[in-house]
């Protein structure tokens, strides 16, 4: 496959410098037909092939025009400009390789970056999710129970003098439901800790914003904060990758939850979307916390910068870039009485084309 596509590269070469003779002999012009062979040559195949349109145009070049009798072309001025089609040629070659060697190590650089970020944002989505142990083993164990007690129902209706079917039905049915839900609960789970390409597709982010709050609640009420959610029922769908915006809204929350947990007033986390002015989607989530150190705000999304004695200082940072990799934007500002505001904004397809 390799040699197949070396010798596609040569001779597409030797192609161009066929044309470009085909062309310069009727109109005597070898110069500009010859040096177009060895750009295109240079370009779309590399040194090599760029090198071989140079020999064959040099070679064209002496045996078919600095002799030719019709029309005479022995006066001194043909073998100059010989001279500096050579000259150019070769100049030409070689930008075009310097050219092609500095875009496939920015390429490269790229793709490195690329990949890059996409594993730190999953190291940071398994540093959540550590922090989330607790949480998610008090979600999951809430379905099994009821499953338990819907089990042992079932099989006291079962079991009596006379069976009865439909409440044990009923029971078998609440089972299924809360077996549904603690597999749902750990297929979320699962989905923060994959390691796949980004999967772009149509999100609902007041769904996305639901399944977040259902999955942190138990981790709010352990101190006593709660969730409350202002969904706009308008809010259109974004195109996004779903697991990574729920890891922002998951960074957001828990940063929600972190800044309460020492306050001796009201401790109430809110979440509200709307759309904007623009037709993009907003999101907002608010606290009533410690609030934001005025003299820091600006350093907020800089990379190992945290407020937290123990915090990684990656969070946010990672949050921004998902979002920005989205087309939105991720901003802070402190609350108007107490505690701090993060908003974020996806467009949507109509935000875009316009």
């Amino acid at each position: 496959m390799k040699l197949r596509s070396e010798l596609a590269r040569y001779g597409l070469a030797a192609f161009c410098c066929g044309v470009a003779l085909a062309v310069a002999w009727p109109i005597d012009a070898p110069s500009s037909c010859f040096l177009l062979a060895v750009s295109v040559s240079s370009l779309l195949g590399g040194l090599g092939p760029g090198l071989l349109a140079v020999a064959l145009s040099a070679i064209c070049f002496d045996y078919l025009f600095l002799h030719r009798t019709l029309p005479p072309a022995t006066e001194p001025a043909t073998y100059l400009r010989f001279a500096v089609f050579l000259a150019v040629a070769l100049v030409i070659t070689g930008l075009m390789e310097v050219k092609r060697r500095v875009e496939e190590s920015r390429n490269r650089a790229e793709q490195s970056l690329r990949q890059a970020n996409l594993d730190l944002a999953r190291v940071s989505r398994v540093t959540t999710m550590g922090e989330l142990t607790a949480a998610v083993a008090h979600e999951v164990k809430q379905p099994i129970a009821a499953s338990i007690t819907n089990a042992s129902t079932c099989l006291r209706w079962l079991g009596g003098d006379t069976p009865n079917l439909e409440e044990a039905r009923a029971a078998a049915r609440r089972i299924i439901e809360d077996q549904t839900r603690a597999a749902e609960i750990i297929n979320r789970i699962h989905l923060l800790f994959k390691k796949d390409a980004l999967k772009r597709e149509l999100v609902d982010v007041n769904e996305v914003i639901q399944e977040t709050v259902a999955l942190l609640r138990s981790e709010a009420t352990r101190y006593s904060i709660s969730i409350r959610t202002g969904l706009a029922p308008e809010v259109p769908s974004v195109t996004a990758d779903r697991v990574q915006l729920q890891q922002v809204l998951m960074n957001l929350v828990l940063n929600g939850i972190d800044a309460m947990k020492d306050v001796s007033g009201r401790r109430e986390l809110t979440i509200n979307s709307q759309r904007g002015q623009k037709g993009e989607v907003v999101v907002s989530v608010s606290d009533t916390g410690v609030g934001l150190p005025p003299q820091q705000i600006h350093q907020l999304f800089n990379a190992f910068f945290s407020t937290k004695p123990h915090g990684t200082g990656m969070g946010l940072r990672i949050s921004r870039s998902i979002v920005e990799s989205h087309g939105g934007r991720l901003w802070a500002a402190d609350g108007v009485s107490d505690g701090a505001t993060f908003h974020f904004t996806l467009p949507t397809h109509a935000a875009i084309d316009e």
